[in-house]
């Protein structure tokens, strides 16, 4: 038995996935740019003594670790489920 997701069948599916394509790269693009800015703020931060900066700086720095995750690992998990719904 081959049973698989039928992406044809809804309208406009195809502008769909584009778009949320292009919002993934976008949070990955924003998710990077946060790491390496708070990244930077961290370290000027500890290097001056402003222990609260630091400790703002390391809180955006794992946000922004834990956001490129999720929206990378979306795709991969997604691929994954779509993999494993053909096998049924």
């Amino acid at each position: 038995m081959d049973v698989f997701p039928d992406f044809e069948g809804l309208g406009g599916i195809g502008e769909l996935e584009e778009v949320i394509g292009a919002l993934l790269t976008f949070v990955l693009v924003i998710a990077v740019l946060m790491l390496i800015v708070s990244g930077i703020i961290w370290a000027i931060a500890s290097s001056t003594g402003n222990y609260h900066a630091a400790g703002k700086a390391r809180t955006g720095v794992l946000v922004a670790l834990g956001a490129a995750i999720l929206a990378g690992g979306g795709v991969a998990w997604m691929n994954w489920l779509i993999g494993i719904g053909q096998q049924l």
